[in-house]
């Protein structure tokens, strides 16, 4: 491949984005109408690691890439910075946030070179002149929730903010459980009581913030295990399709019941097939 390989890419882009016979849609787009791409693209990337699929990955990369080269396109016909600026920038900042390996810190361990990584990142805001001096400063909040509620927590562990292991916090998530309930019942006696919704969505959220904390505890990744859910309801349900039309039913014609009972034929089938 040509090394400018990169400058290809530029070029592709910055002829898409030129008035003068460029391409309607990409002239139409700014920074907000791109945005969503570059998630969507970023989640593809993760799919692909899922799958295994290094194919599949060659290629998500490449779209991330381009949004990556559209937004610096977009900067630089505003004057703001070009995608070189993007590229020094990147590159200063890990030449800087690793001194254990272009310095003379000496870090043993993924743990100490995480804690050094907060420590200069702290220092890069007070040096930015940032006010907020916060343990939580810095934390976007464009993640996705369950993603922030990570590092909420993971920047609240480090000033000992945090429960010592995960029994408490399944204990705490049993009496979440029962505040959940407790609204629920208040939506039953009375379904036009909004204040009961409301509370209710807090108690859900507090539900769900407490479920990602034990998952930090067991060191499970709430994406990755979330995916895996997703996946397996997924194939699981498709699985009870297939059974439900080998016996000449519909299933979205059948009682909860029977829909139940292909469930577990999907799931005992599931284990067969994986032993």
């Amino acid at each position: 491949m040509a090394e400018n390989n990169i400058q290809n890419l530029l070029d592709i882009m910055s002829r898409l984005r030129d008035p003068n016979g460029g391409c309607p849609w990409d002239l139409e787009q700014d920074f907000s109408t791109i945005a969503p791409y570059t998630i969507e693209e970023a989640y593809e990337v993760a799919d692909a690691i899922d799958r295994n699929d290094l194919t599949a990955l060659k290629d998500e990369l490449g779209d991330l890439l381009l949004q990556v080269v559209f937004h610096a396109q977009m900067a630089k016909e505003e004057g703001a910075f070009a995608f070189g600026d993007v590229v020094d920038a990147i590159s200063e900042k890990m030449l800087r946030r690793h001194p254990h390996v272009f310095g003379s810190a000496a870090h043993n361990d993924a743990d100490a070179v995480k804690l050094a990584w907060e420590q200069i990142k702290q220092a890069e805001r007070r040096d930015a002149g940032e006010s907020d001096t916060s343990a939580l400063a810095g934390i976007s909040r464009g993640l996705p929730e369950w993603q922030r509620a990570i590092k909420l927590q993971n920047r609240a562990a480090r000033v000992g903010f945090d429960w010592p292991g995960p029994e408490p916090v399944i204990e705490k998530l049993h009496e979440e459980i029962d505040e959940v309930r407790v609204e629920f019942a208040a939506i039953a006696a009375d379904p036009q009581d909004a204040s009961a919704r409301d509370r209710l969505e807090d108690e859900i959220g507090d539900l769900l913030f407490v479920c990602a904390n034990l998952a930090r505890h067991a060191k499970v990744d709430v994406g990755n295990a979330l995916r895996r859910a997703n996946l397996k309801f997924e194939r699981r349900f498709r699985a009870m399709e297939t059974l439900a039309a080998a016996d000449g039913v519909e299933l979205q014609k059948l009682p909860l019941t029977v829909q139940d009972a292909y469930w577990d034929r999907a799931k005992a089938k599931e284990k067969v097939q994986g032993s």
